[in-house]
């Protein structure tokens, strides 16, 4: 069976996504095909989903003017698995603290925008992340952070005591690029673990 795997593609590293999927999936002998979504009418078909990173003033007004934001929410309350990626962990969250931003609420946390600084305060750090025996190279480019997290939110990853990555139920999200790297072990703890356990 072919896994279908849905990028929305309004903005972000939609390619850099859908090689990391590609990766993750051969790793376990899963074939793959990775979609690039730009209207509505596509994510229920995707058996995982992904929401890259960007502008989330600009992603939130897409996903709400297409009607693609009502079909993410019914992906994540499917229990189907979501990654969302430093702009798609804001439109993910419960609060972004920019009234600009009309979020998703499907993962139970709020969310500072470029709390780490602009594009010149971009860094790379070797994350300790929950259940990987290696560090993760992980690359922060105007990135959030999680302010705080409800009781059913899993820290997965922290810098300086603040949270990076969390799990909640299918989705996983990052304040970080994962894509921007070739360790693909994010995309497989979002995707195929999610997915194992679902099974």
């Amino acid at each position: 069976m072919t896994l279908t795997a849905g990028v929305v593609a309004v903005q972000g590293d939609v390619s850099e996504h859908a090689t990391a999927i590609e990766r993750a999936a051969r790793a376990h002998g899963q074939d793959s095909e990775v979609l690039e979504i730009r209207e509505s009418g596509v994510i229920p078909d995707c058996d995982v989903l992904l929401v890259p990173g960007g502008e989330s003033t600009t992603i939130s007004r897409l996903l709400q003017r297409t009607g693609m934001a009502e079909e993410v929410i019914a992906h994540v309350e499917a229990g189907k698995p979501m990654l969302a990626t430093c702009a798609g962990l804001i439109v993910a969250s419960m609060d972004a603290h920019d009234d600009r931003v009309e979020t998703l609420n499907v993962l139970d946390v709020t969310v500072e925008r470029n709390a780490f600084g602009r594009q010149k305060d971009s860094f790379e750090a070797l994350l300790e992340v929950d259940g990987f025996e290696d560090p993760f190279p992980a690359v922060f480019i105007r990135a959030p952070v999680i302010d705080s997290v409800d009781d059913d939110v899993e820290v997965l990853a922290s810098v300086d005591d603040r949270p990076v990555a969390v799990q909640q139920g299918p989705v996983v999200g990052t304040s970080f690029h994962p894509e921007l790297t070739e360790d693909s072990r994010i995309h497989d703890l979002a995707f195929f673990e999610t997915l194992a356990v679902e099974e």
